[in-house]
């Protein structure tokens, strides 16, 4: 209790933070969720229009902003986006890398342009965030870089190989960086694992399954994952798993890989027999198109906190009935 009410009085007002990707989704929230806390805010995001409206956002919360148009897979651009905020703010002292892309589908199927870009965006563009923030950091003696990985940090998305590829690359680079600034006591590297998230980043993804994907209505919402965000500006950790289900998913995955992935494969190509929606290279190489905001479409209502607590409980008895089912098999055998 003692330790909330902690994280709770540390103030964050008047701090700078820069969050790349912060114009719809998780970004947008997490923008949101720093200007509430009275921080001066930095917007990166590759869309003009998309920008303007979060900026616009932090005007009515009247916080200090400035929006700053960068392709986070361009050096130079998040080198700008840098330069920017100090001659704005005179200092940086929180970082989020958010911003990323995705491209589901038959891997021989997905243009290789498009992977390559997404790769570009998402492994480079938090390489590019890191390298360019860290001197500052060092400069200062003091600031924070969050990464939201995602828990594909830890487990393969079905059908997007590359997009998986990047993210387990972030988590190995950023546990790497991790040590390196460790004779840093007041420079911290946090990262975060949420589960997929109720956000527009599905609804702007590249698609070549022919499946025209609606959000799952057991996705997080992205104003929590933010609250989790905001939570490590506060409290840094090297590791948070924002909720139970992104924390069962890894644990659970680690047990079974094999049958999760190959069950989750077989149920991707089934669906992709059904449907046959055009292919659509999404936000891969423009940027996103409307809707520019936090929440996306969900196949379902999305459910109650009770439900949902329900729903996770059933899972969890049942993951943990197969995994005692194995064990005792396994026992038998030998």
């Amino acid at each position: 209790m003692n330790s909330q009410n902690n994280l709770e009085k540390r103030s964050l007002r008047g701090k700078t933070v820069v969050v790349t990707g912060g114009s719809s989704g998780v970004g947008k929230a997490t923008v949101e969720a720093f200007a509430l806390e009275g921080c001066n805010i930095v917007i990166a995001a590759r869309g003009q229009e998309a920008l303007d409206e979060t900026l616009k956002l932090c005007h009515e919360l009247e916080i200090k902003a400035i929006a700053v148009p960068t392709d986070v897979s361009v050096a130079e651009e998040v080198e700008n986006l840098v330069h920017k905020a100090i001659a704005e703010f005179g200092r940086i002292d929180i970082w989020v890398n958010n911003a990323g892309v995705m491209a589901s589908g038959k891997f021989e199927e997905i243009p290789m342009k498009l992977h390559e870009q997404v790769i570009k965006t998402n492994l480079f563009g938090y390489m590019h965030g890191a390298y360019s923030v860290l001197p500052i950091f060092k400069q200062q003696n003091e600031g924070i870089l969050i990464n939201n990985v995602s828990i594909g940090g830890f487990m393969p998305a079905p059908y997007s190989a590359v997009y998986s590829s990047t993210k387990f690359g972030i988590r190995g680079m950023m546990e790497c960086l991790q040590g390196e600034i460790s004779d840093f006591a007041n420079i911290h590297i946090a990262n975060l694992y949420p589960q997929i998230q109720r956000s527009t980043g599905n609804m702007h993804s590249a698609k070549y399954s022919g499946l025209d994907f609606k959000v799952p209505p057991f996705a997080a919402d992205p104003r929590d994952t933010a609250a989790k965000i905001l939570q490590l500006a506060k409290q840094p950790q090297k590791d948070l798993f924002p909720d139970f289900m992104s924390f069962a998913m890894k644990n659970i995955y680690g047990v079974f890989p094999k049958a999760i992935i190959n069950t989750a494969s077989a149920g991707m190509r089934l669906m992709m027999r059904l449907k046959n929606a055009p292919s659509d290279a999404g936000n891969i190489l423009q940027p996103s198109s409307e809707p520019h905001r936090i929440y996306g479409e969900t196949i379902l209502p999305v459910p109650s906190k009770k439900t949902k607590l329900a729903m996770v409980a059933g899972v969890t008895l049942g993951l943990a009935y197969m995994f005692f089912t194995s064990r005792k098999s396994g026992t038998k055998e030998i």
